[in-house]
């Protein structure tokens, strides 16, 4: 017998594939994800309002509008993209931070109506006979944080309704702190679109940190140079990732060599070599 046939004939068959190996489906939700609204300004500030050029009105962007649009910048992302991670960071600071504006105020409000029942006063928060349902199905994480944020700014409008129809609060009083929050909230919709607008144009798809390192190319720089002027200087914590978003696609992890240059290279334009002129219908 030749060493190939004994080493056959000694060789146990290979195993069955296992049953873990089975290759599964993507993760779905097993119902539908819903929200419910029971005031008007809870649900205008989610569906925003379309431009009207007969009546010349503008556009006013939404809950929904931003969460679309963080789903674009959480994909740019994947890219190793610096200023995709740097807004994903500051629309959520900043979110965070009107959240908790919204807390203190319910807060302050259930206590108010707290120190009512301890005297006998037994008020019932307002809400509606025929609240709006409205299926959600977000792809992002911050379609969900975006969509929590305005149950509760609804929540606090009802809070607010609710104390001015009881006489605890002024019709101007009422009006002050549903604007209050209902401002803020605006503006920090409208902040991701312009960077949104400029990230996502062709010339800028591929744009990351590798933009900024020795060694690249004169397309890369130019993509590097026009991110600067148009964004600022991105912060060192984001662009070494030690600063990073809550959720973000970026899926590198850079060597100790690789972070140490990270650290060190210039993020600022002023520091460059002069370009040379853009390639024609290449960048803007």
């Amino acid at each position: 017998m030749t060493t190939t046939d004994t080493i056959a004939s000694t060789t146990p068959p290979a195993p069955s594939a296992s049953p873990t190996a089975t290759t599964l489906g993507q993760l779905t939700d097993e119902t539908p994800d819903v929200m419910t609204l029971h005031t008007q300004d809870a649900f205008r500030m989610f569906t925003g309002r379309a431009a009207d050029a007969q009546t010349q009105t503008f556009a006013i962007p939404g809950g929904r509008r931003f969460a679309a649009v963080l789903k674009s910048i959480w994909y740019l992302s994947a890219n190793d993209n610096p200023y995709a991670d740097w807004i994903l960071i500051r629309v959520y600071q900043t979110l965070v931070a009107i959240r908790a504006q919204m807390a203190q105020a319910i807060s302050e409000r259930e206590a108010e109506f707290e120190a009512l029942r301890r005297k006998g006063l037994n008020l019932s928060v307002l809400r509606s006979r025929s609240p709006a349902t409205v299926a959600l199905g977000f792809r992002s994480p911050y379609g969900y944080a975006c969509a929590e944020a305005i149950v509760e700014f609804d929540y606090h409008v009802r809070m607010v309704k609710t104390l001015v129809l009881k006489d605890r609060l002024s019709d101007d009083d009422g009006r002050a702190a549903i604007r209050e929050i209902g401002r803020g909230l605006r503006a920090l919709f409208l902040e991701p679109i312009r960077w949104e607008r400029r990230l996502l144009r062709e010339e800028m798809l591929h744009l990351s940190r590798r933009d900024f390192l020795p060694g690249a190319d004169e397309v890369a720089r130019q993509r590097m140079h026009i991110a600067v002027t148009l964004f600022g200087e991105v912060p060192r914590a984001v662009f070494t990732g030690e600063d990073a978003p809550r959720h973000s696609q970026r899926r590198i992890t850079p060597t100790a060599a690789e972070l140490r240059l990270l650290r060190q290279v210039s993020l600022s334009i002023e520091t460059l070599p002069v370009l040379a002129e853009p390639v024609a219908g290449q960048l803007l």
